[in-house]
């Protein structure tokens, strides 16, 4: 019997899905949420099966609409746990880069990777204090610990996620609502692939696991959080980078 329900953001492919999906085989009923991947979205839902509980559009890069997206979503049904998972990362070169090109890096980085999830937790947090508790998970990168060249606005966004991770913990606490992070370094994705393709290799090579994290390991971290295995934890950020980088 399925008697929990969580809403986890970017979960048409990737990490999201992954994260969806290995939720759901632990009994959450999941609400599907996407930005422009609607095939992407409608086979989700078909790999969700009656585990998935709506599939909700939302551009995220305008943060009004993450409060939009949790109450269509907490219309169907109540929510016990929300995942921050939707993202963007924009490499920029700091020095090179005009104007007009790092004001729009910036907003759209901060708006997608920050604000958006603050939004959404503002609005969880809310109805998790009228209704006993909840669990905030929030998706977070190994770079919002050690930087990154050519992405300073994006591991500072992950930065601020992960203090807020933690500031919150502590506020919330009380309230009997919990709130984790997840910072994977390197994770094989089709997009990672991609984007990478001509140092792929050469990035596994720096990994002492000797291989890149999947997204299926990422889940699985992220559903020990929200498991009542996890009752007794809150405001930690967990690693997942295969001993690439300690802090």
């Amino acid at each position: 019997m399925r008697f929990k329900r969580v809403l986890v953001t970017g979960s048409s492919r990737g990490i999201g899905r992954a994260i969806a999906q290995r939720l759901a085989q632990t009994g959450w009923s999941v609400a599907v949420h996407y930005t422009s991947t609607e095939k992407e979205a409608a086979q989700t839902e078909k790999i969700l099966g009656s585990a998935c509980s709506g599939v909700y559009r939302a551009d995220l890069s305008v943060p009004s609409n993450a409060r939009k997206l949790f109450d269509a979503a907490l219309a169907d049904g109540p929510i016990q746990a929300i995942v921050n998972n939707a993202g963007v990362y924009m490499p920029l070169d700091f020095l090179q880069s005009g104007d007009a090109a790092f004001s729009a890096n910036f907003h759209k980085t901060f708006s997608i990777n920050f604000e958006s999830p603050l939004a959404l937790i503002r609005a969880s947090a809310r109805h998790f204090n009228e209704n006993g508790g909840g669990k905030i998970l929030n998706v977070a990168s190994r770079v919002g610990f050690r930087g990154e060249g050519g992405a300073a606005l994006y591991a500072s966004s992950k930065a601020a996620l992960i203090n807020l991770t933690r500031s919150l913990a502590v506020e919330l606490a009380p309230k009997n609502i919990q709130l984790f992070g997840i910072a994977p370094g390197w994770v094989d994705t089709a997009m990672s692939r991609e984007g990478m393709s001509e140092r792929f290799e050469q990035i596994k090579e720096t990994i002492p696991l000797g291989r890149m994290a999947t997204p299926q390991d990422c889940a699985a971290t992220a559903a020990f959080l929200l498991s009542e295995d996890a009752a007794y934890l809150s405001g930690v950020v967990i690693d997942i980078n295969g001993a690439s980088y300690f802090h």
